[in-house]
């Protein structure tokens, strides 16, 4: 139990990153594999979806991201919106999370007493694979944060990735070299988080 914990708590959200990892791409890779065939899922529906960018794909991201932004934002919000999307621009690679529509549909068709509920089942099955992902490339050393610009860039990111219109984008997780150590988040008491009950 202490050894998972311990890994668990290696994950952060790093904002400062580089492009220096100490993993090559292909140990990146095996990394998101294991954890694609490892994580749960309703009815094992295995309906999340990653698409992993490096090199002029990871840039081109945030240059749509960016543009997209500063497309409905306020001119005095440009410099910021500009050093903000730098930051995930300096990051060695980016995960896209994507979850197949057309799996949950099925499902729904297939299994209709829970069908209200798979829509919700498969972000949760996304979230888990996600903190999987985070967590093993912490203890390899590879910073990373979770962002969520969906659904404002879906669908020029579907154009320049040719992306399945099946597949619906849930979060954005830009991953590299740790240039800085954030400072640990205030915890709540236990007590506020934690009950127990006996009858």
């Amino acid at each position: 139990m202490q050894n998972i914990t311990k890994q668990f708590a290696a994950r952060h959200s790093f904002y400062e990153l580089n492009k220096e990892i100490p993993l090559e791409k292909k140990e990146i890779e095996t990394i998101i594999k294991e954890n694609l065939e490892l994580y749960p899922s309703p009815f094992n529906s295995q309906s999340s979806r990653i698409v992993l960018l490096f090199g002029d794909a990871h840039e081109k991201l945030w240059d749509i991201t960016k543009a997209k932004l500063i497309s409905i934002s306020p001119k005095e919000r440009h410099d910021s919106i500009k050093e903000k999307i730098a930051k995930f621009s300096q990051a060695h690679g980016s995960i896209l999370y994507y979850m197949d529509k057309k799996v949950i549909d099925d499902l729904k068709l297939k299994y209709p007493l829970y069908a209200h509920n798979f829509d919700n089942w498969s972000y949760q099955a996304n979230a888990i694979l996600q903190f999987m992902i985070w967590t093993s490339m912490a203890n390899a050393g590879i910073g990373a944060n979770l962002q969520h610009y969906n659904p404002l860039i879906d669908e020029d990111i579907m154009e320049a990735f040719d992306i399945s219109k099946e597949w619906e984008l849930v979060a954005q997780m830009p991953f590299g070299g740790i240039s800085d150590i954030p400072e640990a988040h205030k915890v709540e008491k236990i007590e506020q988080k934690f009950i127990i009950k006996e009858k």
